[in-house]
């Protein structure tokens, strides 16, 4: 009886380290100074954090800041609904969004956001110059009305600080206050991430197109 015990307790307890290490998910998560961790490793708040993920569908993986987020997960949950309204549900086109993004990589050097955002970028119509422009720091030519009001106010505000009476009436006029707000907002997100990734130096997939640094 006893032996059968023995033999029982022993079964269950494979059994049940195996089907720990199956729950246990693969992250493959990419970093830098941020050195990616296993999903054994993470303590209680992270592991709770990556399942929050796994069971809303977005699995930590070796694109975006999901290494860079297990360092706060606190933040990372606080900070995800502004930023989905912000890249997604604001009402301005997604292209004129991608503007401001990019050239707030590009005032960080900020090669993956860059990087990341170029083809989103072009899936959103912004044209193929455009987007070399920007990368030299160029102004685009053959820019639409709109183009031209988010790159003028975006490129103003990074290199003056300022925004003048002019470009600040333009943006009124095309996307009314709350677009200027939500404009300013956006690139107040992407300051953070693109300074995070700079910290991080998170490496950049080799062959990724225009190579950019900051403005001297």
């Amino acid at each position: 009886m006893l032996a059968k015990l023995i033999i029982a307790g022993t079964v269950g307890a494979l059994i049940g380290a195996a089907a720990v290490a199956a729950a246990a998910p693969e992250l493959n998560l990419r970093g830098g100074r941020f050195k990616p961790p296993t999903y054994a490793q993470l303590d209680p708040d992270q592991k709770a954090y990556v399942d929050r993920e796994i069971a809303a569908g977005r699995t930590p993986g070796p694109g975006g800041p999901s290494d860079i987020n297990l360092r706060s997960p606190e933040m990372a949950d606080l900070t995800r609904p502004l930023t989905e309204y912000l890249r997604f549900k604001s009402p301005m086109q997604r292209k004129l969004k991608e503007i401001a993004v990019m050239l707030t990589a590009r005032f960080w050097g900020g090669q993956y956001v860059w990087y990341s955002h170029r083809q989103q970028a072009l899936d959103a119509g912004l044209a193929p110059a455009f987007i070399t422009a920007m990368a030299a720091g160029e102004r685009p030519t053959d820019m639409s009305g709109d183009e031209a009001a988010v790159y003028d106010f975006a490129t103003e505000l990074l290199q003056t600080r300022q925004v003048s009476d002019a470009n600040f009436k333009n943006m009124v006029d095309r996307f009314g206050e709350r677009g200027v707000v939500e404009t300013v907002g956006l690139m107040g997100h992407f300051h953070t991430l693109t300074m995070l990734f700079v910290v991080d130096r998170y490496p950049v997939p080799p062959g990724g197109p225009d190579e950019i640094k900051a403005p001297k």
